[in-house]
């Protein structure tokens, strides 16, 4: 078992979506792995309102309750494996707004990103390499784009070409090596 902690965050609440095959999918890729413990984190679990803190996330002075609980869930991990649906060319408004309630529980991290939309979700991508740079989040170079119209069938079922197993297993490799390195960085 290793000492890194992984969170493969579901970055979608939408109902019908498509977001939890892929999640659940990465997860079932990195099982059995060596170099970390992997383990989803589905935003449906963390109803998070619009971000109702009065202070700024970087002042770490939380008062509100669920605040507190993604707090503490977010600071367990030494990565992350973001999934996030591409909408209207950016991310989903539910993983923005998760993502801006903190700010120390993201800092010398590691995090790689997944995502899936009719361009693969590439431009979501884009998007959060930026606010990862911004929270001090190492981000990896390899990504994982699933198409709604290659990898899923109408749309709706996750069916991922045998491809993506070779790209998965070096978005991990990568990975776990920063969020190692950044471990020591914190200690």
């Amino acid at each position: 078992m290793s000492d890194l902690k992984i969170a493969i965050i579901l970055g979608s609440t939408r109902p019908g979506r498509n977001g939890k095959a892929v999640a659940d999918w990465v997860l079932q890729q990195a099982s059995g792995r060596d170099g970390a413990d992997y383990e989803l984190v589905d935003l449906a679990d963390y109803p998070l309102p619009h971000l109702d803190e009065a202070a700024p996330p970087a002042m770490g002075a939380y008062a509100n309750e669920h605040t507190k609980a993604w707090a503490a869930k977010i600071a367990s991990y030494d990565g992350y494996i973001f999934v996030t649906p591409e909408y209207n060319h950016s991310t989903s408004g539910v993983l923005k707004n998760a993502i801006d309630y903190l700010y120390a529980e993201w800092n010398n991290k590691a995090a790689a990103f997944v995502s899936y939309g009719s361009l693969g979700g590439a431009r979501a991508i884009e998007h959060l390499r930026g606010i990862a740079s911004e929270l001090q989040i190492a981000h990896v170079r390899t990504q994982l784009s699933f198409s709604l119209f290659a990898d899923f069938e109408n749309f709706s079922t996750f069916n991922p070409g045998p491809q993506h197993t070779d790209g998965a297993t070096a978005l991990f490799d990568q990975l776990e090596s920063w969020a190692g390195a950044l471990k020591t960085v914190r200690a």
